[in-house]
């Protein structure tokens, strides 16, 4: 196979998919490969037909369509799976090949696997990616970090398919081994607190205050308008008036159960290991360990009850306290 792919990545899931397609958008041919290799197939004949973007059904024939030096990019479940990866790709890889880890990995496994893979030649980065999956799609917030020898190969695929600040990509190296997913961390554990912030306010001002959801949506907003300006506020805001098919709202209907990946504990236990205060994010860990607690808090709901009296009556006075 020819040498054409400006990058190749590895692990089809939706964010990695979006990525490659955001990529062939901005002119770069891209090569993929997954374990599953029917969702190569798949991918190649639905999405990503008639884009420049070259499905591979074997490690050799990946790599043998890649540019040298080769960019590899993983997108797979952070832990041992990146691992396993790396160790598969090693023997198609030669010295000055860039590995990308652009999954949610542990900073301090970066730290490691930078460590390991310099002493073999090969240039690793570990690289934040923000947004979700409409963000891979159409412009992610990038946080690059590990070998920076790695960087000026990847700056320019980056940089292009990067969200943008007017003509300022949101991408720019942030520091050597863990920085970047360091930095993607502590993005995720601010996102942690700021959901438990929304979370508090909702139970509060529909417990507490017996507002209906209309009135918290518009409510929400009217704060999406000023200062609090954001997308968790102005996605909660549309929550709030969805309807379910028999009319009734639909957020008193969903489960009060949070998951959670990690990174918010990551950042809380970081931050108890430089015995520096971070309450806000721990606590926000704390209250999604506790929502996991379903069975447990049904039980303490009968014994201690959940009756909450509403310390004002009328709507209009409530909105008008909370903004005072």
């Amino acid at each position: 196979m020819k040498e054409s792919a400006d990058i190749g990545l590895i692990g089809l899931a939706v964010m990695g998919q979006n990525l490659v397609l955001n990529m062939a958008d901005h002119g770069f041919t891209v090569a993929v490969f997954n374990r599953t290799t029917s969702k190569v197939d798949d991918f190649i004949q639905g999405e990503a037909k008639g884009k420049s973007i070259i499905g591979a059904h074997s490690f050799a024939e990946f790599f043998q369509s890649l540019k040298r030096p080769r960019k590899v990019m993983l997108m797979v479940k952070a832990g041992d799976a990146v691992d396993e990866l790396i160790n598969s790709c090693l023997p198609y890889l030669e010295p000055g090949d860039i590995i990308i880890d652009g999954g949610n990995s542990n900073f301090i496994d970066t730290n490691r696997r930078t460590v390991a893979l310099k002493q073999k030649g090969l240039l690793f980065l570990g690289v934040g990616i923000s947004g979700g999956e409409e963000g891979a799609r159409h412009g992610p917030s990038i946080m690059p970090g590990g070998n920076p020898e790695g960087w000026p190969f990847v700056k320019p695929i980056f940089q292009a398919i990067a969200a943008k600040v007017g003509s300022e990509p949101c991408c720019d190296w942030v520091g050597e081994e863990g920085a970047g997913h360091y930095v993607k961390m502590v993005h995720n554990g601010i996102e942690y607190g700021d959901m438990q912030l929304i979370c508090e306010t909702y139970d509060f001002m529909r417990r507490g205050l017996n507002l209906s959801t209309e009135s918290l949506s518009a409510c929400f907003a009217e704060w999406n308008k000023g200062m609090l300006d954001s997308y968790l506020i102005e996605i909660t805001s549309k929550i709030f008036r969805t309807k379910d098919s028999d009319g009734s709202p639909l957020v008193d209907k969903v489960l009060d159960v949070a998951g959670q990946k990690g990174t918010g504990k990551w950042t809380a236990i970081n931050a108890l290991d430089m015995a520096m205060p971070l309450t806000l994010i721990g606590e926000a860990v704390f209250a999604r360990n506790l929502s996991a607690l379903h069975e447990e808090r049904l039980k303490a709901g009968k014994v201690l009850g959940t009756n909450i009296s509403p310390i004002i009556e009328k709507e209009s006075d409530c909105i008008s306290w909370l903004e005072e």
